[in-house]
């Protein structure tokens, strides 16, 4: 069993945090907003920590699942961050979906103090962290991935190093990339289907079987249909995420013309009020342009 250090408590990292807990580590949790820790320590085994510097030190693992690149920045090399506590050897796990940018920039800091860094990213919502079966792409040194792997086993269902320093992020990046022309097809179908005077449930029964079916047609046609959008990943952080992919292809030279229009699409949603919707909600898009 190991001494690990947990930060950011959302949607995901409050689950995966108890994963950890209920497998026998020693974990130490801090997040930003207290009531969120002290909920935490009332469900899990675990110890609070005043700031991500009180949480790293002595930790053998820090995990972290934050917002952004501005909140990984603070909570790592910020006034009271975890880098100025962790300790040589230790390995420092970043779960947050940020840029390379940032990613290279902290992994190469940690070069320079001793400990290892790895971008590790995860895909299957809420529901994957709730019950253990992620997704996690990594990037960093093999040596420092097969040491973590063990512990990022306890909340995934596959963990996989793809490469170097960045190339978790750029996994994800393709995750976001895929999932961003899937859920625009879906909703065209499902709209469609509507306009044409179909049982929207009938239709996806028969074409889920075939070449048309998808983890997004299986999981949220359903609500799509109901035109319920209350659940899941929000539109906010779709579009922080197809920020990322796009800022990326003009760099590496990649072309991702449906991905930039998916994204004005969810823009579209905001100005709408669905900023805080589940992505599915690209159909409610489609329902408000016919009328």
């Amino acid at each position: 069993m190991s001494n690990l250090a947990f930060i950011g408590l959302g949607v995901m990292g409050f689950p995966m945090a108890g994963h950890l807990s209920e497998a026998g580590h020693s974990v130490t949790v801090y997040n930003r907003s207290s009531d969120k820790t002290k909920k935490w320590c009332s469900e899990y085994k675990g110890q609070i920590a005043v700031t991500p510097a009180d949480a790293a030190k002595g930790a053998d693992f820090v995990m972290c699942c934050v917002g952004n690149d501005d909140d990984l920045r603070e909570v790592t090399i910020g006034a009271g961050g975890a880098f100025s506590t962790i300790g040589e050897g230790s390995i420092f796990v970043d779960h947050t979906t940020v840029s390379t940018r940032v990613t290279n920039e902290l992994f190469d800091f940690s070069k320079k103090m001793g400990f290892d860094f790895i971008d590790a990213p995860i895909s299957g919502g809420q529901a994957g962290a709730e019950n253990g079966m992620l997704s996690i792409m990594c990037g960093g040194d093999q040596q420092a991935f097969d040491k973590a792997k063990p512990i990022l086993e306890t909340y995934s269902k596959i963990c996989k190093r793809i490469g170097e320093s960045g190339a978790g992020q750029q996994t994800k990046m393709c995750n976001q990339i895929a999932i961003a022309g899937l859920v625009q097809g879906l909703s065209e179908s499902l709209h469609f289907a509507e306009k044409a005077g179909l049982n929207g449930r009938d239709v996806v029964e028969v074409i889920s079987q075939g070449a048309a079916g998808s983890w997004q047609m299986e999981n949220r046609y359903e609500t799509m249909l109901d035109n319920h959008f209350n659940h899941g990943f929000a539109v906010d952080w779709m579009r922080k995420d197809l920020k990322i992919c796009l800022e990326a292809s003009d760099h590496i030279g990649a072309s991702l013309p449906v991905t930039a229009l998916v994204n004005e699409f969810y823009e579209d949603v905001q100005k709408m009020g669905g900023g805080r919707w589940d992505t599915s909600s690209l159909i409610a898009r489609l329902r408000r342009l016919e009328k």
